[in-house]
Formats: C-alpha cells, structure tokens, sequence
C-alpha cells in the first residue's frame, strides 16, 4: 500500500527547532516528493540532514494536475507532499493530492509541525472555540476596509476570532485599515515572525495600537481579531 506523509516545513527561515526530529525519519522514508517549491525545499531537506542525496527522490511540483500523483500511488511509493511554509493542506497547497490519496484507498500520514494559525491563535489570548481563517483579505483600499468591518462585525455576533494574513511588503496598509476601521475596544493580535530568533507576539484593543504603532514591513505576520466575550 502506498504511503503518503504530510511533512510540515518551516515558518521562518531560523525556525528548523520547531521541526519535530521524527520528521527526518519520514523523509528518509520518502523516494518521491510533491513540493510547492523544489528550490526552497531542497535546501530545507539539507536543514534536516546535510548528508541527504537530494537527487536520489524523484520531485514534483503541486499542481492542478494528479495524474503523476496517482501514478506513483498505483506503484505502491512512499510520497511525501511539502509546501512552502507550515502545514501542507491548512492553507497551503496539498489538499487535491490529499484528497486523491484517499480515493486510491492510500494510507496518509499528517505530521506535527509549525503552522501559524494554529500558534498565533494559542498565543492571542483570544478565543480558541470558534475562530475562522480567512486567508487575505482584498488588495483594493475601499474592499480591504470592506471586509475590515464585516470581520470585525462576525466576530462580535458569532464570538468568533478572526484569523488572516497579509502579503509581507503589504502589512502596513492592512494594520493601517484595520486601526481606522476597528472600534476602538476590539482585540488586535499581531503575530510576526513566528518560530524566527526575533519573533513577537503582542494583543492589544485597537485603541492601544494605534498609541504605539509598530512598523511591520517585509516581516511574517498573521493577524487576529477578536470583539466578542470570552
């Protein structure tokens, strides 16, 4: 029976600590891997162990298309699907693959690893019974504020906490949105650098932000909101 394993990746590039050791042990299992990106992942693999012969598994990127998944799958291979950053299949590509290994009655292993979500949201202060993870949110300034306020108008009428991220070069504009459109007592998490040497983690209501508004240019960060009542 094939084997399929989940291997999670890093959040940062210093975050190779969070990397369970029986991770290594899953990859040396592995002679096909499916990555959202091979450069990147290659060197992660030699993080892991500096004497892996990257060119002895066969590679692939995560596409659209599982035909080459299935394939390998028919023949029985242990495969392992990586993304870019976390978890693969909690946002981040690996869910078709995933989903076609259950069809072909594969045996799918998820592996413990980073994901920021699920850190961010431990560290927040907020409420881990209901929470929704939203991705990001529109580029567009009038739509961004949009969707400011519906979040934060969920968040009160289901008591839910609101997760999303930002593209790094963009998170200015999007602390920017929400401390203009937040009231100003709703919880505000930012959540930078997880897993990384200088990573932070700081909630603080909307008011007390924008008294000390840090500059989060080019840095990994995932942000919460949260307006209901614990």
């Amino acid at each position: 029976m094939a084997i399929v394993y989940l291997i999670p990746s890093l959040l940062h590039e210093e975050g190779i600590q969070a990397i369970p050791p029986y991770v290594l042990d899953a990859v040396t299992q592995c002679r096909v891997f499916f990555v959202e990106n091979e450069r990147t992942t290659r060197r992660y693999l030699k993080q892991l162990k500096k004497d892996i012969i990257i060119d002895d598994h066969e590679w692939f990127v995560i596409g659209n298309d599982v035909s080459e998944f299935k394939r390998h799958l028919k023949q029985g291979k242990t495969i392992g699907i990586i993304s870019e950053a976390g978890c693969p299949g909690v946002a981040d590509p690996g869910q078709l693959l995933i989903a076609a290994a259950h069809q072909m009655n594969a045996e799918v292993r998820p592996l413990v690893g980073p994901n920021s979500i699920l850190l961010a949201l431990m560290a927040s202060g907020m409420n881990g019974q209901q929470f929704r993870f939203v991705g990001y949110l529109p580029i567009e300034k009038m739509e961004r504020d949009k969707a400011v306020k519906e979040l934060e108008a969920e968040s009160k009428k289901k008591n839910s906490t609101q997760l999303f991220i930002e593209t790094p070069y963009r998170n200015n504009q999007l602390l920017e949105s929400l401390l203009r459109n937040c009231n100003a007592s709703t919880n505000l998490c930012v959540a930078a650098n997880l897993t990384g040497k200088n990573e932070w983690i700081k909630t603080k209501t909307v008011e007390e932000w924008k008294k000390d508004t840090p500059d989060l240019h080019k840095q990994l960060v995932i942000f919460l909101i949260y307006s209901g009542s614990l």
